[in-house]
């Protein structure tokens, strides 16, 4: 994971699969009770016990998922807790495998730890302890990968004007690790280098380097001796993206390689404009969906489907899923949908973990059992969804009967609950296709004193999956009040009465766009906090550096109540003034 910018998309994320795969894919859906998994019969005896890999790279893959990324860690610069993260320990791959994973990629940046000129030594201690994490996932029976991670975008991505010493380096690089792991069981894959880029680079440019490093890259490892004689080799697309003349350009160079324990590697974190919440895109809608589900599918048709095995090394949202940037049953959405694509399109998926985003790092155990659920449920089947997770009823006056609409994604609904009883069919709720109407008596009974906030909570339960919650919800319409803030921000008072915020809409008086973002009004959600408890709403620093100087600035907050509220603010040297309208 990096800074870097996708082809079809920027990427602005913090650094925080023939009969064989679909059996093998099958075979992990009975991880999706969150059991430990036992380990194979056939272990390799060796000095680092490990899974018995099979012959067949399709089959290997296969047996990878589901797969976890050990993000922010290795890879953390300069060293392995500089980003928040614990020291990894064994009792870290033995929650990992108890969580039901059945492999780890473990992220690595070699540069800090590396001398910058010839012969670019990595330092020993560093190496040992590369090695050190890599004996104890094998030994938990884990399938484990490796990488050239943060170096891409920190020196390889110069290769325009400095060509022959980036290559010098990227090869005495790998010999190095190849030498150091050329002994490990087959269980360990080596990848060739994170989301690959290149700066001030045609097209034509960037196919030559990549093509270049993934050769020499192959070369190296394959003549290193030990293991990495017929080792699974995983090479990355252009940025590791999904367009298609990328995906062309890695098939190229992997035909040429004429080697079959090679696997192809993507990325995937969503439409941007969902994924950070701006453009006006804060649902997970059909644009979104196609996004995902014709990039899989071109996955598929190009590798895939010729027997060439992929690994989705890296799948999420480009903020945290829980920093309220994606609103929840959106970001559920979309994690449901990227499993079941990869799933279907035979593909090993790997999800980002960068710090405590889904696996708390100090006892290996979920951080939201919901997500746990979602997530495992999706190794072996869907679960079904719906048009929203919220219900808001008025805080006063008359409540209305309300509508929303199934997405059962295979299943069929079986009824509505809360908790351990079952509402009632058209006493207080029908159903007339995938159109679900609860009725006005039964949000009145649920809303009880509608307090602001959350009154009650129902699950939709279809035949399998994960119940789909309902949250019904008293509001008013919300109220801001003036502020006087600083370049590093400015808190506006605000009374959320229930309500919750989708976006915000930034323009100034000429109608052009006001923030980061100049190409759309609606900027990343991230350049705002909506503290609920605190009855705040911050204006981050970011935002506000990138605002005129003396320039009034309309701020437009849009929330999932169907409200707005105008707000305007104005930057005057280190001073940031802020007005209720």
């Amino acid at each position: 994971m990096n800074d870097a910018q996708q082809t079809t998309r920027p990427l602005g994320r913090r650094l925080h699969r023939p009969a064989c795969l679909v059996a093998a894919l099958v075979t992990a859906g009975s991880l999706a009770g969150g059991t430990a998994v036992a380990a194979p019969a056939d272990r390799a005896e060796n000095r680092t016990p490990a899974v018995s890999v099979p012959s067949d790279p399709m089959a290997a893959v296969a047996a990878m998922q589901p797969s976890w990324n050990l993000g922010n860690t290795f890879d953390a610069l300069p060293d392995e807790t500089s980003w928040g993260n614990p020291l990894t320990t064994k009792a870290t791959f033995d929650g990992l495998k108890a969580q039901g994973f059945r492999s780890v990629r473990i992220p690595v940046s070699w540069y800090p730890h590396q001398s910058a000129t010839a012969p670019y030594t990595i330092d020993a201690a560093w190496m040992a302890r590369v090695k050190q994490v890599v004996d104890w996932a094998l030994q938990d029976g884990l399938y484990v990968e490796i990488n050239v991670h943060h170096d891409s975008w920190q020196w390889i991505r110069y290769m325009s004007t400095d060509h022959d010493t980036i290559m010098a380096r990227f090869n005495s690089t790998w010999q190095q690790i190849a030498t150091a792991f050329k002994d490990e069981p087959r269980a360990l894959l080596m990848e060739s280098i994170n989301e690959p880029q290149f700066a001030d680079a045609t097209d034509a440019q960037k196919t030559q380097y990549l093509r270049e490093l993934n050769t020499s890259f192959h070369n190296i490892v394959r003549n290193s001796g030990g293991q990495n004689k017929d080792r699974l080799l995983v090479l990355p697309s252009e940025e590791t993206n999904n367009a298609q003349h990328w995906l062309d350009d890695l098939s190229t160079t992997m035909t040429s390689l004429h080697d079959r324990n090679l696997v192809a590697t993507v990325h995937y974190y969503s439409w941007y404009p969902f994924s950070v919440n701006i453009a006006n895109g804060p649902t997970y809608d059909a644009t979104a969906q196609a996004d995902l589900h014709d990039g899989f599918a071109r996955v598929h048709n190009t590798f895939v489907a010729k027997g060439v095995p992929v690994y989705l090394g890296e799948y999420g949202l480009l903020t945290s899923p829980y920093s309220g940037v994606v609103e929840r049953g959106e970001m559920l959405k979309y994690f449901e949908h990227v499993n079941y694509e990869a799933r279907v399109n035979g593909m090993t998926s790997a999800v980002w973990d960068a710090a405590n985003d889904f696996l708390n790092r100090s006892t290996m155990q979920w951080m939201v059992p919901e997500m746990k659920a979602l997530i495992q449920t999706s190794w072996r089947t869907r679960s079904g969804t719906a048009s929203t997770d919220n219900v808001f009823v008025p805080k006063s006056g008359s409540i209305a009967a309300q509508t929303i609409t199934l997405n059962p994604n295979g299943q069929w609904f079986t009824g509505v609950w809360q908790g351990d009883t079952p509402l009632i069919p058209y006493r207080d709720y029908t159903v007339d296709g995938n159109r679900l109407t609860l009725t006005a008596e039964a949000l009145a009974r649920l809303a009880g004193n509608r307090a602001a906030g959350i009154n009650a909570t129902l699950e939709v339960r279809y035949s399998d999956g994960v119940p789909w919650k309902l949250f019904v919800r008293s509001y008013d319409k919300p109220t801001m009040a003036d502020a006087t803030g600083t370049a590093a921000g400015i808190a506006i008072p605000t009374r959320f009465n229930g309500a919750l915020m989708a976006n915000v809409e930034s323009t100034y008086a000429d109608g052009t766009a006001a923030g980061p973002a100049s190409w759309t009004t609606y900027q990343s959600f991230d350049n705002f906090r909506a503290d609920y408890g605190a009855d705040t709403t911050t204006i981050k620093p970011d935002f506000i550096k990138e605002l005129k100087d003396g320039a009034p600035v309309t701020l437009t907050f849009r929330f999932w109540t169907g409200d707005t509220v105008t707000y305007h603010i104005t930057k005057s040297g280190d001073t940031v003034t802020g007005t209720a309208s």
